[in-house]
């Protein structure tokens, strides 16, 4: 079975010590060293080990026949630009979780109009995780703010909207998305 655990794990920008870390319950950076190139068998609970250390689904992480991936065919760095040493494969995004979507009519802040948000739920007992990101929160009568999570406290959030000059936000609220990836057609 052809894996794709260093495709995955580059792309989230990941060690190979931090997968071991990450995984439940924790193991060796040799031992998702061997996983990846294929010097140790990897079986269905290692699959899902992995996948839940690397917070993608287990399907992600071997090739199937029916999903298009996007080959690399450069590479942008500190250097220049560069071919990969070896074929890589850009991962298509996929909702995971209880997420939701966020479009972007009229730029803001570092938003650009047309621009696509990918935004995970979080409930209050998890608010802390996203401080000093961009967050949706819900408000009254189906409305939301939109801006910069700057503190919380027991279901109360400090947002900073993302338009220019606009007050700080106190509100209290049952859960907030916080943007995980940016999705922009140029």
């Amino acid at each position: 079975m052809l894996t794709r655990i260093r495709d995955v794990r580059k792309a989230k920008g990941l060690t190979l010590s931090d997968v071991a870390e990450r995984c439940v319950p924790p193991t060796t950076a040799q031992t998702i060293g061997r996983l990846e190139t294929g010097m140790r068998t990897v079986s269905v609970g290692w699959l899902n080990r992995i996948a839940g250390a690397l917070e993608v689904e287990a399907a992600d992480l071997v090739t199937l026949p029916d999903r298009i991936d996007l080959p690399v065919a450069a590479i942008l760095a500190s250097d220049g630009v560069n071919a990969p040493r070896r074929p890589m494969t850009i991962l298509p995004p996929v909702a995971v979780g209880d997420m939701v979507g966020i479009m972007v009519e009229v730029a803001q802040g570092d938003y650009r109009a047309g621009d696509s948000l990918w935004a995970e739920k979080l409930g209050s007992d998890h608010f802390s995780r996203a401080i000093n990101r961009d967050v949706l929160v819900p408000r009254p009568v189906g409305r939301f703010a939109f801006g910069r999570l700057v503190a919380t406290d027991a279901g109360r959030v400090q947002i900073l909207p993302a338009t220019p000059g606009a007050r700080q936000l106190v509100l209290d609220v049952p859960w907030l998305a916080v943007v995980r990836q940016l999705v922009r057609a140029l």
